[in-house]
């Protein structure tokens, strides 16, 4: 039985990503690439706008702009990982690991994702809905101007859930299939999603291509999240009916959700902690009435929220052994 060099140094990599990542999360003072995404993306919206529009336009200069960001990511991302792992042993190739270690942790948001989630949960508690509602739309799409404590508690709930897929899970999934161009790709993709995909009359055309190549992306991930969700219930709850709870809330509820998606992992948090999530929101002014997934129970929203979050985390560990054993697989020849 041989150790294959690529795999190991690449195991290496991932665990000390995780590390990282738990550990410094998303220091502003550092360039993230997400931020690279974010200017290359609203530059090529300013000169697709300059040069025209209509339906037809707008749609072929988003598909364009889904192949050049996720292509030009992927490129890069792929050239740099294997140079580095075509590089011998010494000062450079060192170097390049740590570098890839840096592009990594990039990917995850797990510290980020959590550090939020308790920042609004700090100011319910001290009763401070201002501050509440100001730390909220940060992390959610929402108006949060009307909300009160459940419904601030609520969206919490909804945002930990379902950015443990997009912001752990899935770029852990991507890493583990494809290594880091994969996982950079992906997270174009997110970012582009959150950009320019929203169904509104700015972006129902150019933003077509993003938000559908983001539901096709998130399919998996937010399934497999789901599943995750149950799991950690039972672990952080003690209790296995709290894991058939949250599997059979899925099956009932994921597919309400206007996201192909997103639901998944709602419903499963949900079952999990026996409350409602959804109902009467609003977005840019407009009144939505969202279905409601799951059902009221015993706990109220604060304790369901402060359960969320460690749930979330219980979930993203599991998440990360899962990832570490398939990477583990293909080191052993």
């Amino acid at each position: 039985m041989l150790l294959t060099t690529d795999y190991l140094t690449f195991l290496i990599i991932v665990l000390s990503a995780m590390v990282l990542d738990s550990l410094i999360g998303d220091p502003r003072i550092l360039p993230h690439p997400v931020r690279l995404m974010g200017w290359a993306i609203e530059a090529f919206e300013g000169i697709a706008r300059r040069m025209g529009s209509g339906k037809l336009f707008e749609r072929s200069a988003g598909v364009v702009l889904v192949i050049v960001i996720a292509g030009i990511t992927f490129a890069l991302s792929f050239a740099v990982q294997s140079g580095v792992l075509r590089c011998p042993s010494g000062p450079v190739r060192s170097a390049g690991v740590l570098f890839l270690v840096y592009l990594a942790a990039s990917t995850l948001a797990l510290k980020e994702l959590l550090k939020a989630g308790l920042s609004v949960i700090a100011a319910v508690r001290a009763d401070d809905m201002t501050l509440a509602r100001h730390r909220l739309s940060f992390i959610v799409g929402r108006d949060v101007r009307r909300l009160g404590r459940d419904g601030i508690l609520r969206a919490t709930i909804e945002t930990l859930s379902e950015n443990l897929s997009d912001g752990v899970i899935a770029p852990l999934f991507y890493l583990t299939l494809g290594g880091i161009p994969c996982a950079l790709a992906y997270k174009a993709v997110n970012t582009l999603d959150s950009m320019v995909g929203h169904r509104n009359e700015r972006y129902n055309y150019l933003g077509w291509a993003s938000a559908r190549l983001d539901d096709a992306a998130n399919y998996l991930p937010a399934r497999i999240s789901a599943l995750l969700i149950a799991f950690a219930a039972a672990i952080v709850l003690t209790s296995p009916a709290r894991a058939r709870a949250a599997l059979a809330t899925v099956r009932r509820d994921g597919r309400k959700h206007t996201s192909p998606n997103s639901g998944y992992p709602e419903a499963s948090m949900a079952g999990a902690l026996r409350v409602r999530l959804g109902g009467l929101l609003t977005y840019g002014g407009i009144t939505v009435q969202k279905p409601y997934i799951g059902v009221p129970g015993g706990a109220d929203y604060l304790t369901a929220s402060l359960r969320t979050v460690s749930v979330v985390r219980v979930a993203s560990y599991v998440g990360f052994l899962c990832a570490i054993v398939a990477i583990s697989l293909g080191v052993v020849l």
